[in-house]
């Protein structure tokens, strides 16, 4: 049984009993979805852990006293608003984070502790501010494969993937020591060393056919960081030996929209007096900033370096004779 499934049913577990009422074994049975074995071992290991169960012989049900709940945090008003909006776009809506539906029942748990007098304003608070998200990959069937990831990194056991890698454009088996996971651009990335590339590398979590945790320990080096990793990277792809100055002169339509935002740790601006704005970054390869520059169109010219003028060009050539 998955550590992880197992610590959600035990929180489960926490949550209705300490409800007030008592529940029957049959109740709890039903309500996580396992044997009454299961649940006897479950209660035990709540009272293990020193959790005070108590069972009621007049209605056969397991109950926890009032006190054994967590304390309330004392909350400011802005603090509470900022938890409830993020937590409630996060997992509660078709452009959230996927795998964070415990975000939203967290804001609803919250929620419902507030004082009656603040419970109307902040509810009209939270319904005008909103969080739009960038439309996401399809993780409809990577729950499990989450799951195990998590699983292998809080444990330091390895994970065999069978993968449809789009680099080798095959599926693959291959041995991931998961190192970190990763929410970026749409998506969630496990990043860790593989056994068949003999390297730390990047993977889809929509990709992944097959999970499965193994006995395999690993370590994470010590000096391993997701910064150290992509380098001076666009986004994901850290393309070897490539690192380059870029300069992208951008006309005064969008010059603005693209000094309001931080692109990129390395970028420097500088306005023209003409409105014009030149964009320079430092990066680790060419190929997936020059997808951004193109979706500009003709509003950004790349100054310099001369390859990555020469693949804008090339593959405006290309746009043009399919059009």
């Amino acid at each position: 049984m998955s550590a992880i499934r197992k610590i959600r049913r035990l929180l489960t577990l926490l949550e209705r009993l300490q409800s007030g009422r008592a529940y029957s074994t049959s109740e709890l049975t039903h309500l996580c979805g396992v044997s009454r074995r299961t649940v006897f071992r479950d209660l035990k290991t709540l009272q293990d852990a020193g959790v005070q169960i108590l069972y009621d012989a007049a209605t056969q049900g397991y109950w926890l006293p009032i006190h054994t709940a967590l304390p309330p945090a004392q909350l400011t008003l802005s603090e509470t608003l900022s938890l409830l909006v993020l937590a409630q776009e996060a997992g509660g809506s078709r452009r959230a984070v996927p795998f964070q539906e415990a975000a939203r029942d967290a804001a609803l748990k919250l929620q419902s502790t507030l004082p009656s007098h603040l419970t109307h304003y902040v509810n009209d608070l939270t319904s005008s501010l909103k969080i739009q998200s960038e439309p996401l990959a399809d993780h409809r069937h990577g729950r499990e494969h989450y799951d195990r990831l998590i699983e292998g990194i809080t444990s330091r056991r390895k994970v065999r993937l069978h993968y449809d890698s789009v680099a080798e454009q095959t599926q693959i088996q291959t041995l991931v020591s998961p190192y970190r996971l990763l929410f970026r651009r749409h998506a969630w990335y496990a990043i860790g060393r593989s056994s068949l590339h003999r390297s730390v590398r990047t993977f889809h979590i929509g990709r992944i056919l097959e999970s499965e945790v193994t006995d395999d320990p690993f370590q994470v080096p010590p000096r391993f960081s997701l910064k150290r990793y992509f380098g001076h990277a666009w986004s994901l792809i850290r393309e070897p030996d490539a690192r380059c100055e870029v300069t992208v002169r951008f006309q005064p339509m969008v010059a603005r929209n693209v000094a309001e935002v931080c692109w990129h740790p390395t970028q420097k601006t500088l306005w023209n007096d003409d409105g014009t704005l030149d964009f320079t970054v430092t990066v680790d390869g060419i190929q997936e900033m020059s997808w951004w520059i193109l979706s500009y169109g003709n509003q950004a010219l790349v100054l310099k370096p001369e390859p990555l003028r020469k693949l804008i060009a090339e593959r405006a050539r290309e746009m043009a004779a399919q059009y």
